[in-house]
């Protein structure tokens, strides 16, 4: 029998009532095999295999997703510009995580930057069309107005840390608290008496509870927080430089530095050494995110691991359930779900 080298009868391409016929089994049958269905025999899906390879079938996935009303897609989303994607280590770790966890699906992986008001009223189109099944949310300040659209457009979605405590959308998050109140009790054990606190923004709610920790950390302790020894940064390079040369100028008798991020840590690393202070003999510095900066660092810093990978992982896990549950969230009648991975303080010689 002459192979039809991917062309239908007609000329044009191969149909799924061709593969049933060459297979000698009903179009419902062929469907069942191509969607993975375990109601088919082994015989069965080996005849059906055997003639969508013969006849070069391809399913239309585009079909199946309309009429299923699936883009078979997911957005992640980021409400920051790109430089700054691409300059900090949590979100290529984030985006290994999903990626990671998307692998085994049949689910394609758009990568969206809303960092600016024109880029933001062109996602809310995009979005308002349905051009997606379900959004990962990474990087979201407390007024950002995404969450809000996304609730209203019913589409499933998943945050990367809460926008505060009352966060009604499904998210995960490391245990912001617990791992700063550990980095300040290691610098207190050591020794340490005058302790800095280098902020992230102040609208990200995980940089609140970091804030929240290092206050725990010295009540803990018996000392009073000095809370002109918190100073707030952005989690850039640059804004760990400015906040570090503040917090010398009003107190340059400081001994320790828990910097909220590693990138906010390299920055004062450099101020500290432009200023002759020895690291750790002079001021111990502690990190956050245990990224590579914090290897490669001379010397190499003590930070506070969040498991980023697994959070992109346990995202994507949790919106797929959501995406399974067509219904809207509000028939659903679902609790609200956080889920909060643990962290692990990781010390080396700046500390």
């Amino acid at each position: 029998m002459a192979s039809h080298g991917g062309r239908g009868r007609g000329g044009g391409r191969p149909t799924l009532e061709e593969v049933a016929a060459r297979a000698g089994v009903g179009r419902g049958t062929v469907s069942r095999v191509i969607n993975g269905s375990p109601r088919v025999s082994d015989a069965t899906r080996a005849a059906v295999q055997a003639a969508v390879a013969e006849l070069g079938y391809v399913p239309n996935t585009a079909a199946r997703a309309l009429a299923a009303n699936r883009t078979d897609a997911i957005a992640l989303v980021v409400p920051e510009p790109e430089t700054r994607f691409f300059a900090e280590p949590y979100f290529s770790d984030m985006l290994r995580g999903v990626g990671a966890e998307l692998s085994d699906t049949e689910m394609q992986l758009v990568l969206i930057f809303a960092g600016s008001d024109r880029e933001r009223r062109r996602l809310a189109q995009y979005l308002a069309a349905h051009r997606v099944d379900g959004v990962l949310l990474v990087s979201v300040h407390a007024d950002d107005p995404l969450p809000d659209l996304l609730t209203q457009l019913e589409i499933p979605a998943v945050i990367s840390g809460p926008r505060s405590a009352a966060e009604t959308l499904t998210s995960v998050d490391s245990d912001n608290f617990g791992g700063a109140r550990s980095a300040v009790a290691h610098l207190v054990s050591r020794g340490r008496r005058r302790i800095a606190h280098i902020t992230g923004r102040l609208d990200v709610y995980g940089a609140q509870r970091r804030v929240d920790g290092y206050r725990a950390a010295l009540r803990d302790a018996g000392h009073a927080a000095d809370e002109r020894l918190i100073e707030t940064g952005d989690f850039t390079e640059e804004g760990g430089r400015r906040a570090m040369t503040v917090l010398l100028e009003r107190h340059p008798d400081l001994d320790a530095v828990f910097a909220g991020s590693d990138v906010m840590a390299a920055g004062a690393r450099q101020v500290l050494r432009e200023s002759g202070r020895r690291v750790p003999d002079d001021i111990a510095l502690v990190g956050y995110d245990d990224s590579a900066i914090a290897r490669h660092m001379d010397p190499p810093l003590t930070s506070v691991r969040q498991p980023i990978e697994e959070m992109g992982r346990a995202m994507i896990d949790l919106l797929l359930t959501d995406i399974a549950d067509r219904r809207p969230a509000a028939s659903r009648g679902l609790d609200r779900r956080r889920a909060v991975l643990p962290t692990e303080l990781v010390t080396r010689a700046s500390s």
